[in-house]
């Protein structure tokens, strides 16, 4: 399972670590996900997402009813 925010769409970044001798090498920069399970009063169920922390704010602001609109109106399915 790839490593994406179920809410915001984040993915992982990649970039350099740079040495002090000015050395480069790949490396990546993993997002905060969480698993996260929520209660859902218009479907009347829980549903479990993984989320960034980024889009837990998200959650807190909008609520987890107009997020959940706004994945079904994208083609998702609970």
């Amino acid at each position: 399972m790839s490593r994406v925010c179920e809410v915001t769409g984040k993915k992982v970044m990649h970039g350099n670590n740079v040495s002090h001798a000015h050395n480069k090498t790949r490396r990546k920069f993993d997002i905060n996900l969480q698993k996260k399970t929520f209660w859902v009063d218009s479907l009347n169920k829980s549903i479990t997402l993984r989320v960034s922390a980024k889009g837990l704010r998200i959650i807190d602001k909008k609520g987890i009813d107009v997020v959940i609109r706004d994945l079904v109106s994208q083609g998702r399915k609970f």
